[in-house]
């Protein structure tokens, strides 16, 4: 083959590589993603409720028994929802483990939607908004859980508002802020950075 016929050629290809990798570069996706990642948001706040959960019930726990109560008596009275009665005698095993999982899993949960909101309605409020915030969802988590579901909910279902009527208030409210207090510390590990260039 000639010189001239092989650069030729050799422009050829470089000009069909250079197109292929321009096609390449316009079908992969960038990440970071641009704007509000969704999936981020929810794993995020899968997490920190999950942690929250975790911070909530340790210190119900390591509380209980200043007060003269057993440390998991949390758990055994939340287990009268499904259970009745029979749960306050629950020894630890596996109900009070049963139990754990889904204390620690409604926690998981709830965090979802407190880090959604947190990350949109008030994502450019300062701290001490958010921990106001942050102080009044908890109250009204709360308020609602207590007083506007489990106060005529579970007596529906069992008969008696064990959850209502066995967990002091301040318990209540205590453990409710003690969740949404660990989210709002580590909302810091949620915060995504989009990427801006287009």
């Amino acid at each position: 083959m000639d010189p001239e016929t092989r650069k030729s050629r050799i422009d050829e290809h470089r000009a069909e590589i250079r197109k292929l990798e321009a096609e390449e570069a316009e079908t992969q996706s960038v990440w970071p993603p641009p704007g509000y990642y969704m999936v981020w948001h929810v794993v995020i706040g899968m997490m920190l409720g999950g942690i929250g959960a975790t911070v909530s019930l340790a210190a119900n726990a390591l509380g209980a028994p200043l007060f003269g109560e057993r440390s998991l008596q949390l758990i055994r009275v939340y287990l009268t929802f499904p259970m009745g009665a029979q749960a306050l005698e629950a020894e630890t095993g596996l109900v009070v483990f049963v139990g754990v999982c889904l204390y620690l899993g409604t926690g998981a949960i709830l965090g979802i939607g407190f880090h959604l909101l947190m990350s949109t309605v008030f994502a450019k409020a300062s701290s001490a908004k958010r921990f106001v915030i942050s102080t009044l969802l908890g109250l009204a988590l709360w308020i609602v859980n207590f007083y506007l579901i489990l106060s005529w909910l579970q007596p529906m279902l069992q008969g008696d508002n064990w959850i209502v009527r066995l967990v002091p208030f301040w318990v209540a409210a205590f453990t409710h802020l003690a969740f949404v207090w660990t989210m709002f510390l580590g909302e810091f590990w949620g915060k995504f950075e989009p990427n801006e260039a287009r």
